[in-house]
């Protein structure tokens, strides 16, 4: 029997009140350390961008070397970089930020297969999370503009967070980068014909949420510009 099996079957399995409490209510106290822990280790870091995109792209992809020129060129300009803190697109984040002496973090998820701490973080940057809800806070906590490149369902999940929360208030309209237009086109052209204009889901004012380019330059510069216009830096 999978994992998976398993997984299925117990969700069903009556629990007594015993159970309860000593595993459910109990749980609390974990994902209460893993807010502790991220509260805690990224409050001081100062302004960041979160990067998004695929764990499995490889270093000589044109996404990869995307990512990490826009890591090294955000730092240049007095930025840190968020990613998840694995392979991937997540490594050239890292690993920009590293090249460019900024700060490097890493908010690593815990997983059976896939994941793996790059070696681009800060040594006291890295932080291991078992819940993916919990890490996301981090994403959307401590960054101050929203950077995603082409990635999986993961990334789909942490993007559409991002423009959530923003469309709803419950964040700051920070700035949003989607990279490579071959890639992000179609969806956002479903977008506009499904979600907009027959089912009327969104709003014409919710596709400026984001923004598409094609360059590090262009990524660099919307975030760039969005706080030349403010009296106070990005963060603080």
């Amino acid at each position: 029997m999978s994992t998976s099996e398993e997984k299925i079957i117990r969700a069903f399995e009556n629990k007594d009140w015993n159970e309860i409490k000593t595993h459910d209510s109990w749980q609390i106290f974990k994902i209460l350390s893993e807010f502790v822990q991220g509260f805690e280790k990224l409050s001081k870091i100062g302004p960041c961008v979160s990067i998004f995109g695929s764990a499995r792209t490889k270093p000589d992809n044109k996404y990869y070397k995307l990512a990490e020129e826009i890591a090294y060129k955000l730092t240049q300009m007095g930025y840190g970089v968020i990613t998840g803190g694995g392979p991937g697109i997540m490594e050239a984040g890292n690993k920009g930020a590293k090249l460019g002496g900024g700060n490097s973090v890493g908010v690593n998820i815990v997983l059976e297969f896939e994941q793996h701490p790059n070696p681009y973080i800060d040594l006291d940057k890295l932080i291991h999370f078992d819940y993916f809800f919990v890490r996301k806070v981090m994403f959307m906590k401590y960054a101050q503009g929203f950077v995603a490149l082409p990635g999986g369902f993961g990334t789909f999940d942490e993007l559409f967070e991002a423009i959530t929360l923003i469309q709803t208030d419950k964040i700051a309209r920070f700035p949003i980068v989607l990279v490579g237009k071959d890639y992000w086109q179609g969806l956002i052209d479903w977008v506009k014909k499904s979600v907009l204009n027959e089912e009327h889901n969104i709003g014409i004012a919710d596709l400026d949420l984001f923004h598409l380019v094609d360059t590090a330059d262009e990524a660099v510069e919307h975030i760039h510009n969005f706080y030349k216009k403010y009296v106070h830096k990005p963060n603080f």
